[in-house]
């Protein structure tokens, strides 16, 4: 179990029309039920975030093939598009929520395309959907004082728990950015695990707060998929974007240490 590695896919807007914003990130509905066809003709079982941590915490067992289906931010068409596939299936999600994306009454107005409301989400979580946080504006985390993460952090897993009765229990970071100091406050306020990105299998060693997902975009076509899945030439697959992640990494440290300077001139 302890090198068991497993495919956490993330999804983000399903949509055949998706805004300008969201397009690169986004799937056709016709691709997502191929997609999901695969996964069940390979005899794959999906489970949800809560479920993977736990078995990798507790010891409990998992399917034989586990693989993870996460969508981020809140799109409407995960309800239209994705959920009646899912229900079809008998397949479990992960959704997480930027709760001040989602329409209703805690909408900040940020969101990048037509959102969904808290009463598909909750449609969502009845049809087996396990409902994250993904912070209430979806900043780049790493890049926010102590304070205002806190805040992010906190104000996203209250909105979700008065909306929907309960507290969330996994998060993702916005942009996949994260820090040592950002997963810290993720723990300490209440989250038992949390997704980056990475663009590789999760496994139990890279611990409950830093699990690797890969990315399902509008130009993933059914071979990448399938190589996705069985996790073959990832490393290959995705190396433009771990080079484009590097550098831009390197500007945001830079701005990082710039503002701490200011701020502590001040």
């Amino acid at each position: 179990m302890s090198d068991q590695r497993v495919p956490i896919l993330m999804y983000h807007s399903v949509a055949a029309e998706p805004s300008r914003a969201t397009r690169a990130l986004s799937v056709t509905p016709e691709a997502f039920a191929r997609q999901m066809e695969r996964i069940a003709e390979t005899g794959r079982t999906p489970v949800t975030t809560a479920e993977l941590a736990r078995s990798w915490r507790e010891g409990t067992p998992l399917p034989e093939r586990p693989v993870l289906i996460t969508f981020d931010d809140g799109y409407e068409g995960v309800h239209r598009h994705a959920l009646p596939v899912l229900a079809r299936h008998g397949f479990v999600s992960t959704l997480f929520v930027s709760t001040g994306w989602i329409r209703g009454a805690h909408d900040t107005g940020g969101g990048l395309d037509t959102m969904l409301d808290w009463d598909q989400i909750r449609a969502l979580a009845e049809a087996g959907a396990e409902i994250g946080g993904h912070s209430h504006t979806h900043p780049q985390l790493d890049q926010l004082d102590d304070e205002t993460l806190r805040s992010e952090l906190v104000h996203c897993r209250e909105i979700i728990a008065d909306e929907l009765g309960g507290f969330p229990v996994s998060f993702a970071y916005p942009y996949g950015y994260s820090s040592r100091r950002v997963r810290r406050m993720v723990r300490e306020t209440g989250y038992r695990q949390s997704l980056a990105v990475g663009n590789g299998l999760a496994r139990r060693r890279q611990g409950p707060y830093a699990l690797r997902r890969v990315t399902v975009r509008r130009s993933t076509g059914a071979e990448e998929f399938e190589r996705l899945l069985r996790g073959r030439g990832i490393a290959l697959h995705f190396a433009g974007d771990r080079a484009l992640t590097k550098g831009y990494a390197m500007v945001r440290r830079a701005r990082q240490v710039r503002g701490k300077a200011i701020r502590s001139r001040v």
